[in-house]
C-alpha cells in the first residue's frame, strides 16, 4: 500500500513525490513514456543536450522558485533572445528598438512610437472582432504582416480573421535596444539538461515507466494508493465520456549536421505562413557545447486527434464549459485529486506549475515552500 500513486513523472509530479518522500509518505510514480521528466525531457547527443519535445527555456520572477529548482540542478545564465527570419530579414524579438530599426530605419524610440501610431491609425479599428483587428489595432500593418501573421496562422492552424480577438490581449513593444525575451527576474537553464534535474528529484522513489495509469489499474486495482495524484489529461481519466478536451499538437523533425554553428541562435522563428515549421531549435547554444557538429529540431505546429500528444490546450468557450462538466465529475471522485496542465487542462509556464504544486504540497503535507 502507497501513501500515494503519482500518474506522470514530469516537473509536477516529480516534485510532489520528492516532497511527499521527504516527509516520510510511500510513494509510486508511473508514466506511460518510456522516461521521466515528462515535456522537459532532454537526451544526450553526442555530447548535445537535446530538448526533445522543444524548447524549455526556465524563467520566473518568484524567487522561491527559482531557489527550489536550483537545489535539484546549476542553472547557467542563458538568455533567451530568439530570432524572427522572414523573406530572408531578420528581426530581434520581442518587437524592440533592434526589430524597429531593422525594418524602418529608425534610431529612436520617438520615431519607432510614432511610426506604430501613424499605422494604428491608418487602419481606423475601434473595436476589433478578430485576431487580425486586434493586432492591426495594437502594432499596425508591417510587425502584423511580418511577424504576428504567418507564424500565428501556422500555430492556431486558421487564418487570423477566423481566430478570436482575446488570443492577443497585447504585443508588447519595447523601446529600448534590449533582446532579453522574457522580463521575469530569474532565467536559465539547467546544466546537464532538465532530464538530470528531474532524477535528483525522484532518487530515491519508485518509478515504473511505460505504464498508463488504466494499465496499473487493470493490473493492480485501484486500492493500492491512500490517494492518486493525477496528473494525465482529465478527460481520458473518465474515458471521455463527456467527450474529448480539444489541444493543438506538435511534431518534431531532429537533425544532426556535421558544422559547428547552424543558425548562430538558439530559437530562429519561421515567420512565413509559406514554411511548414514554425520554428529551428539548434539546442548546443541553450548550454553553450563545444561540439564539431550540431543538432537542430524543426518544430511543425499539427491539429489534433485523440491519440496525438497533447501540447496547448485549447481554451475557447466550447472546451472551458466541456472541462467544467469534467471538474464537476473529479469532485466526486474520492483520493484522486487532478494536477498538472493535463489534470487541469491549463497551459501553465514551468514556473506557475511549480507554484500551483507547491499549493497542492501545503495543502496535502503541510509543507511550505
Amino acid at each position: 500500500m502507497y501513501d500515494y500513486l503519482i500518474v506522470g513523472a514530469g516537473i509536477s509530479g516529480a516534485i510532489f513525490a520528492h516532497e511527499a518522500n521527504k516527509a516520510g509518505k510511500k510513494v509510486l510514480v508511473i508514466d506511460k513514456r518510456d522516461h521521466i521528466a515528462g515535456n522537459i525531457y532532454t537526451k544526450d547527443v553526442d555530447g548535445i543536450n537535446v530538448h526533445t519535445y522543444g524548447a524549455h527555456i526556465f524563467h520566473t520572477s518568484m524567487k522561491n522558485v527559482w531557489e527550489y529548482v536550483n537545489t535539484f540542478a546549476e542553472f547557467n545564465n542563458y538568455i533567451n533572445s530568439p530570432i524572427a527570419y522572414y523573406k530572408g530579414e531578420i528581426y530581434n524579438l520581442p518587437f524592440n528598438m533592434n526589430t524597429f530599426s531593422r525594418m524602418w530605419n529608425i534610431s529612436t524610440p520617438e520615431e519607432a512610437k510614432a511610426k506604430i501610431a501613424e499605422q494604428v491609425a491608418q487602419e481606423n479599428i475601434d473595436t476589433p472582432r478578430n485576431l487580425e483587428e486586434q493586432a492591426l489595432s495594437l502594432v499596425g500593418r508591417d510587425i502584423f504582416e511580418k511577424l504576428v501573421k504567418g507564424y500565428t496562422e501556422k500555430q492556431w492552424g486558421r487564418d487570423c480573421k477566423d481566430l478570436p480577438a482575446s488570443i492577443i490581449k497585447r504585443l508588447p513593444c519595447r523601446f529600448t535596444y534590449d533582446n532579453n525575451y522574457f522580463n521575469d527576474r530569474y532565467q536559465g537553464i539547467p546544466i546537464g539538461g532538465y532530464t538530470a534535474m528531474v532524477e535528483k528529484m525522484l532518487e530515491g522513489i519508485d518509478v515504473q515507466l511505460n505504464l498508463s495509469y488504466q494499465d496499473y489499474v487493470k493490473q493492480y486495482g485501484n486500492n493500492t494508493a491512500k490517494k492518486v495524484i493525477y496528473c494525465g489529461p482529465i478527460d481520458a481519466y473518465f474515458n471521455y465520456s463527456l467527450g474529448h478536451l480539444e489541444y493543438r499538437s506538435l511534431t518534431f523533425e531532429e537533425e544532426k549536421l556535421s558544422k559547428e554553428n547552424h543558425q548562430g541562435v538558439a530559437v530562429m522563428n519561421y515567420n512565413e505562413r509559406e514554411v511548414p515549421y514554425t520554428r529551428i531549435i539548434e539546442h548546443k547554444h541553450f548550454e553553450s557545447a563545444h561540439t564539431p557538429h550540431t543538432v537542430i529540431t524543426r518544430e511543425y505546429p499539427s491539429s489534433w486527434q485523440p491519440g496525438d500528444e497533447p501540447y496547448y490546450p485549447i481554451n475557447d468557450e466550447k472546451n472551458t464549459q466541456l472541462y467544467k462538466e469534467y471538474e464537476e465529475l473529479a469532485k466526486k471522485e474520492e483520493n484522486i485529486i487532478f494536477a498538472g496542465r493535463l489534470g487541469q487542462y491549463k497551459y501553465y509556464d514551468m514556473d506557475k506549475a511549480i507554484a500551483a504544486i507547491f499549493e497542492l504540497i501545503k495543502e496535502e503535507l503541510d509543507v511550505v515552500l
